[in-house]
């Protein structure tokens, strides 16, 4: 079952967030590119049962349709405030509470922000490797901005070049993706 949407899923725990607008903005990025529509959720998407939650059944509605949404989805940006050199708690739940199969095969765009560079190797070292244990195909090029990579809103050149190759790496994944499923179904 698939929903013809890409979805991005931010770690953000407190709203406004930088790292849901970025998500947001890669999230946008691919789906105009692949045609596809999108949404976008954050940990407080998940309501308020998530802390106390220890299986997607505990989840009150809300939490469930979500994380229905991230399941089935054609693809994932994926993004993550770094807290002390990793992601944050409760967006590691959210994770935790996905069975193993869930994300097979799906393309990821893995992000992160953070306060200086020091964390950059946040997606290299901490969501890379949480993503591959669920096989997920998570795209070469990971992304990490920190707060002088956002101008009035706007991506410093850098990071707009390194989400214009993560988008393109996910658009090649998703058509590989979509051949593959169109020739089982033959």
């Amino acid at each position: 079952m698939s929903n013809n949407l890409i979805v991005g899923f931010s770690g953000n725990t407190t709203r406004p967030s930088s790292t849901k607008r970025f998500v947001q903005s890669v999230t946008e990025t691919l789906a105009r590119q692949v045609g596809l529509e999108h949404q976008v959720f954050d940990v407080e998407d998940m309501g308020t049962s998530l802390a106390s939650a220890r299986s997607v059944a505990d989840l009150d509605a809300e939490g469930r349709r979500v994380l229905e949404t991230i399941i089935h989805a054609e693809a994932l940006v994926i993004g993550s405030p770094t807290y002390k050199g990793s992601y944050t708690g409760l967006f590691k739940h959210v994770i935790d509470l996905l069975d193993p199969a869930d994300l097979r095969g799906k393309p990821i765009i893995i992000t992160a922000t953070g306060g200086g560079d020091r964390h950059s190797l946040v997606v290299e070292h901490q969501l890379r490797p949480l993503f591959a244990f669920f096989e997920a195909f998570v795209t070469p090029t990971a992304i990490y901005a920190t707060g002088r990579d956002f101008v009035e809103g706007d991506l410093s050149p850098a990071i707009s070049a390194r989400v214009r190759q993560a988008v393109n790496e996910a658009s090649l994944l998703l058509q590989r993706r979509s051949d593959t499923l169109a020739i089982a179904a033959e």
